[in-house]
Parts: C-alpha cells; structure tokens; sequence
C-alpha cells in the first residue's frame, strides 16, 4: 500500500468528521499529480501560516493542540502529494486571503496577530465558505430537480452515454477553509497526542464492547 493508498483508507475512517466537498476533492487528487512543482508549493511564511491557522481550529486546551501535533507540516505534505492542482491553487489562494484580510482588519501580518485576532478572521472566512457551500448545494438541488421535471427518456440515455458529463455533474469546488478545517480534524486526531490524549485510551484494552455508553464530559475512546 502507497501513501495516497494509506491515507485515502485513514479518510474514510474519519469520513463522519470530513466534509463532502473535501471528501470528494481528496479522493480526486488520488488520481491526481497535483503541480508539477508541488514541493516548492508554499513559501516558508506559508508553512508558519499553515500550521497557525490549524492550532487555531484546535488549540492547546486541557491537551495539547494541532501545533504541538504537528499538525502543520501534515497538512502541507497531504496538500502537496495528495490534492490535485486545482485544489492545491485554491488553498495558496486562502493563504494570500487570510494574509491581505489581516493587514487590511489589523494592519498586520497575520503571523503578528494574536489569537483572538486570528480567531476573528478565521470566523468571517468560515462563516463564508458555509454560506458558500449552503448556496452551491441550493443551486445543484434546484438544478436536479428542474432537470427531472424536464428531461427525456431519450435525453437521459443521452446523458448515460456521456461518462465525463456525469463526472463533471458530481465535481465540487474547492473551499480553502473546509480544506485547512478538514485536514486538521485529520491530521490531529490521526497524531499520537490526539489519539492517545484527546481521545481515552488503552495501550492494551480488555475485553471488545461494541456499544459502550459514555458518561457526561468522558472522552470518545481511540479507535
């Protein structure tokens, strides 16, 4: 098994903390080269942004948070060698996003700023990419619907013919936070803080209960 292999099979693991959109744009970039010059992919500010803005979305709390994971330099591997390039473009994109918003708000860098600074910012570009995601999933239900409403026998065979059409049909954009959110959840949870202090854990666990109730404020146990 490969890297893109090993971690496509850890993705669906953690399918129910990733987002469709970025489900669907990981599993694209499965088959996918990514850029030609994925190394040179970040600039070395980009990195330290990187890694900020992941110990943002999970901080160092009652455990330590995505910096002390070492979440970062995973998300910029995961970004360089799994994503493909148009995935890749829109996350350089958030990047330079999140820098210009951070001088124009604080005048600032944005690796200046301290964390509720940084916590403000992200939350506006949170906030848009859910509304965002809510009217692109708006439009392609409105366009379904239309389409059976309207569409033939004889078209629908048409459209059965045509595999690349069905492809582009089910293609999601790419969203710079849904991205840098999603491979945080995946890069901490998947760390060894995250799974054996995040999470309860048994080094040697006893006996296997399949449905354990959990008691109020106990921690989910590491898979």
């Amino acid at each position: 098994m490969d890297r893109r292999d090993a971690v496509k099979s850890v993705a669906f693991l953690l399918g129910g903390a990733l987002s469709a959109t970025t489900i669907g744009v990981f599993l694209e970039g499965c088959h996918s080269s990514g850029t030609k010059n994925s190394a040179n992919l970040f600039s070395a500010e980009q990195e330290k942004l990187i890694t900020e803005i992941a110990d943002i979305i999970i901080p160092t709390t009652s455990t330590p948070g995505a910096k002390a994971a070492g979440v970062g330099p995973f998300i910029s591997m995961m970004l360089k060698d799994c994503y493909p390039e148009e995935a890749q473009k829109a996350f350089v994109k958030g990047l330079e996003d999140v820098e210009a918003r951070s001088k124009k708000e604080f005048n600032k860098s944005f690796l200046d700023i301290d964390a509720k600074e940084r916590s403000k910012i992200l939350g506006v570009i949170r906030d848009e990419t859910v509304a965002a995601q809510k009217a692109e999933s708006d439009k392609t239900e409105a366009e379904r619907k239309a389409k059976e409403n309207t569409i033939s026998k004889k078209s629908e065979k048409e459209e059965a013919g045509k595999p690349m059409a069905a492809k582009e049909r089910g293609k999601k954009p790419a969203y710079f936070f849904a991205i840098a959110r999603d491979l945080t959840l995946l890069g901490y949870f998947t760390s060894e803080i995250g799974a054996t202090q995040a999470y309860a854990y048994l080094d040697i666990p006893g006996r296997y209960d399949g449905c354990v109730d959990l008691k109020p404020g106990q921690k989910v146990w590491a898979t």
